[in-house]
């Protein structure tokens, strides 16, 4: 899977589970502050990410990420 595939796939499950607006979902786009993702969101993407992605993001890892651009780039390294 590819960097473009990652970002479609997980812009999708954004859009679709989380309900947050496409136009704000840039590279740099801080995860709480510009998209709203709170700890009950963090907790469905991890399901989604395992379902979609097949792995499990460990909660100390995710608390790493501050933009969705790192997000992207964790996702890829996991899939690589």
């Amino acid at each position: 899977m590819n960097r473009s595939e990652i970002e479609e796939k997980v812009n999708a499950f954004l859009v679709d589970e989380l309900e947050i607006d496409e136009e704000k979902l840039k590279p740099e786009a801080l995860l709480k502050e510009h998209l709203g993702i709170d700890s009950l969101d963090f907790v469905d993407i991890v399901v989604i990410v395992e379902k979609v992605f097949g792995f499990k993001i460990k909660t100390e890892e995710m608390k790493q990420l501050k933009t969705l651009e790192q997000f992207y780039d964790y996702v890829a390294s996991k899939v690589a």
